[in-house]
């Protein structure tokens, strides 16, 4: 599957349309972004049921906003709506590869236990 461009317009019904999504954050006149974009392309071909979306900060800026972005490239991943890893910097092919898996591995039960406590107490109910 080919990377998907991600708007704010599609952003939302992505992430609540797909079991997993990897984000890349990036921008034209990032030459590390230049270098990552062909490992994320290798892998959005090797990993079909995945969806792997690029953001365009420039395009986007209300997107890296709210995600906080503040270097590129950053990759975020959700599984099931749920943010489950998010880290700037390049990462190698195999790397990239690693944590496809792990996200696969996820025992969601217990993340989705540890994602409501941790809302829970951000809004003061814990």
């Amino acid at each position: 599957m080919a990377t998907v461009q991600i708007t704010k317009d599609n952003f939302e019904s992505t992430i609540a349309d797909n079991d997993i999504v990897l984000l890349d954050f990036w921008a034209e006149w990032c030459g590390p972004c230049k270098a990552f974009g062909p490992i994320f392309e290798k892998a959005s071909d090797a990993n079909e049921d995945i969806v792997f979306g690029k953001i365009d900060t420039e395009e986007q800026s209300e997107l890296g906003a709210l995600f906080q972005v503040r270097s590129i490239p950053t990759i975020m991943a959700f599984r099931e709506q749920i943010p489950v890893f998010r880290q700037p910097g390049l990462l190698p092919e195999n790397v990239l590869d690693n944590l496809i898996e792990q996200i696969r591995g996820l025992d969601m039960d217990e993340v989705k236990q540890h994602y409501e406590a941790q809302l829970k107490k951000a809004r003061g109910e814990g």
